[in-house]
């Protein structure tokens, strides 16, 4: 933890309002930026606190020491064990300060970009057990869609992304390359649950107020036009939002990235995993395809 006694003011002040937070997710790659700046345009238009947060998973490390020490001879066993200890400690110091030094820059980012009293936070352990601890308190949950492992390939998405998604029922935005300030957004609109929440978010957070709404659905055959018309309505209902309807047909993922590209989409909100996992298995995950052949920012709904 870094300002350790500032930080436990700050947060027992946080906890005191019982005010939900913009929750920014970094690793130090390079999409840490995109995510810092996405963070910082939602805690401002909806006015909650913003904070970073960087984990340390020692898990492999201890893994390392259980797999050596079980085949070294039993003279030498004491030493070398005493020397791996001492290694792994080293290691250990080392990402700590790594990652204070990533909370670092992207605290002087955040200051920077205008929001002038971020909390930043070093958790040691699993990044996804740490969301679930922390999900009660978190409004927004920010993240890139690849860390450090695949930041130059932009094929493929963050390794525990899916879990993490899956496993919080919180909205996630997932960035992606540099951060554009959203003029226009897009909602992915099938008359679902999860679409109809989509819906609801929309026309009543300040986050969308100003800003140019699209909502499209994409079909099979003329279905489209009856499912938009109430959802349409809802959000012609606030005034306070630019609208543009669009009925589809095709493959969904094609269709929405192709329009999002033709229409200048700056961001993408949409409900996540509304299937079960069974037939994400056997027919493949909907969110999946998205996260991977967008390069627009997704708002993700559960």
């Amino acid at each position: 933890m870094i300002n350790q006694n500032k930080s436990i003011r700050l947060w027992g002040a946080l906890m005191k309002n019982n005010k939900q937070m913009v929750l920014a997710c970094i690793d130090g790659s390079t999409l840490s930026k995109a995510v810092c700046d996405h963070a910082v345009w939602i805690a401002r238009r909806v006015d909650v606190p913003l904070k970073l947060l960087n984990t340390i998973d020692h898990h492999h490390e201890t893994a390392t020491t259980a797999d050596l020490s079980g085949n070294l001879v039993m003279d030498g066993r004491e030493h070398l064990l005493e020397d791996i200890t001492d290694l792994e400690h080293s290691h250990g110091k080392m990402r700590i300060q790594a990652g204070k030094l990533i909370l670092k820059d992207a605290k002087e980012r955040v200051i920077e970009n205008g929001f002038s009293a971020p909390l930043a936070c070093l958790q040691h352990g699993s990044l996804i057990e740490s969301l679930i601890e922390l999900e009660d308190d978190i409004r927004v949950l920010v993240i890139g869609a690849r860390g450090k492992i695949h930041e130059d390939q932009s094929d493929q998405i963050g390794a525990k992304l899916e879990a993490m998604i899956r496993s919080l029922h919180r909205p996630i935005l997932v960035a992606y390359e540099d951060f554009k300030t959203p003029q226009r957004i897009m909602i992915a609109y099938d008359g679902g649950e999860a679409a109809n929440k989509t819906v609801d978010m929309v026309a009543t957070s300040p986050l969308y107020k100003g800003l140019i709404c699209h909502l499209v659905c994409v079909s099979k055959n003329d279905s489209a036009n009856g499912l938009l018309e109430k959802a349409f309505e809802k959000l012609k209902a606030t005034g306070d939002i630019e609208l543009i309807g669009a009925s589809l047909q095709g493959n969904p993922e094609q269709a929405l990235c192709e329009y999002q590209v033709s229409h200048d989409i700056d961001l993408t909100i949409m409900g996540a995993f509304s299937h079960t996992r069974i037939h994400d298995l056997l027919l493949g995950s909907f969110t999946v395809k998205m996260l991977l052949n967008t390069n627009t920012p997704l708002l993700l709904l559960r």
